[in-house]
């Protein structure tokens, strides 16, 4: 997800707002569209991606409108606190958008005109609390004599927009606008972060689920029965050939039966990871010996095996999909020793944690005050083989743990 930020600034040069622009690419200059489309992923961005305080701080923030939004085919779906919604000047005012923005304003949104130049949009001044002047399209005396006109007809505060050199600025100032945006006061910056959809997330809660302590088995069924993907996918693989059965199944529950909750996990894990992420076979291969030797690790200090395999295929996850493993974790209902370990290493699975990744990286003193490093090249052996037999569609039951010498460990 990418959104566009670009700041205004008051009098005084204090910064005291942002506006919200769309962009489609992390290195993009301007925007490709300005639709619906486009004001509809700027604000599923900025309110449920990013969030407001992350985006904006405490500034307030100016977000585009099309037609839809102000006549009411598209619901405005956040409060009024902190934001100023703009009337795009492509806009047609007639009699359906006139209501649309009166009844926007009696909600106490505040309305700004974007790039206002009279005509039609006279009908909104008075419904406006910002007015923005584009500065760079416009000859000074028609800048001059449209900021009086706005003045007497209206108690909105004047936004000088599209201020490109220090003779925009000046001119702006001596016309007395209250705030000023431009490219001589700064441009766009693209922030970026990675977008999860709805079905990410319940295939997420379906993987957790999959891997909990004590797995519900009616629980699994009816996410698993949830997603059509998932379903169709898992009954095509138990009844080929490779399954091993006589009986061809028909629903989820008679696969869970039939092969069993634990084969299920595997094959339904597996799936998961793979859509959740664009990766390689060898970064798949990765995060799911990450989940075993996680597992491993913490049997041998006779902790919550499952749930360390949990920990270990969510922070892989997060990385395949450049997500802070902090964010994904607070949006599962993991368990605390779960969500401990992946928000900031501690709890009693994050050691174990913290060691598999040191040991990943080649930093071995984390891992050795919990196994000697001879026996977790052993468990890195045995994760890599069941993970490559997973990936290759063989799904064998976990292997026990590698016998770990428990006399040998490190005090």
């Amino acid at each position: 997800m990418h959104v566009g930020r670009q700041p205004i600034y008051d009098r005084t040069g204090r910064l005291t707002a942002y506006e919200l622009l769309f962009r489609d690419s992390p290195g993009a200059d301007t925007a490709t569209r300005r639709n619906a489309t486009a004001s509809s992923r700027v604000i599923v961005a900025a309110f449920t991606e990013f969030g407001l305080d992350q985006l904006v701080g405490s500034k307030t923030c100016f977000i585009n409108l099309t037609r839809e939004f102000v006549v009411g085919e598209l619901a405005v779906p956040f409060e009024p606190k902190r934001v100023v919604l703009e009337i795009l000047e492509t806009i047609d005012v007639d009699d359906r958008v006139v209501a649309g923005v009166t009844a926007l304003a009696e909600q106490g949104y505040r309305i700004a005109l974007d790039d206002y130049a009279g005509g039609g949009h006279e009908r909104l001044l008075h419904l406006a609390d910002y007015i923005k002047l584009d500065i760079l399209g416009t000859p000074a005396d028609g800048v001059v004599e449209t900021a009086r006109r706005c003045r007497e007809s209206s108690r909105a505060e004047l936004i000088a927009e599209r201020l490109e050199s220090d003779e925009d600025l000046r001119l702006a100032l001596d016309t007395g606008f209250d705030l000023f945006q431009g490219y001589i006061l700064g441009r766009p910056t693209v922030m970026s972060t990675v977008g999860i959809s709805a079905g990410r997330i319940s295939r997420l809660r379906l993987l957790s689920a999959l891997a909990a302590d004590v797995v519900d088995f009616d629980e699994v069924v009816s996410l698993i029965s949830r997603d059509p993907t998932v379903t169709y996918r898992l009954l095509q693989a138990t009844n080929s050939a490779a399954s091993g059965l006589r009986t061809r199944v028909s629903s989820v529950q008679e696969a869970a039966v039939l092969l069993g909750l634990d084969k299920v996990r595997h094959w339904v894990t597996l799936m998961l990871v793979s859509d959740l992420v664009e990766a390689s076979e060898d970064q798949l291969t990765s995060t799911m010996t990450r989940a075993r030797v996680c597992q491993i690790l913490a049997a041998h200090l006779n902790l919550a095996g499952d749930a360390a395999f949990t920990m270990g295929l969510l922070s892989g996850v997060a990385d395949l999909i450049g997500q802070p493993s902090a964010e994904l974790a607070s949006q599962l209902p993991l368990a605390d020793a779960v969500r401990s370990a992946l928000t900031d290493g501690t709890g009693e699975l994050g050691p174990v944690l913290v060691a598999v990744r040191d040991y990943e990286c080649g930093r071995l003193d984390a891992a050795a005050t919990l196994v000697p490093p001879q026996h977790l090249v052993t468990a890195y052996l045995s994760a890599m083989g069941w993970s490559t037999d997973a990936l290759t569609g063989a799904l064998p039951e976990p292997p026990p743990a590698p016998a770990l010498d428990r006399r040998s460990r490190p005090r």
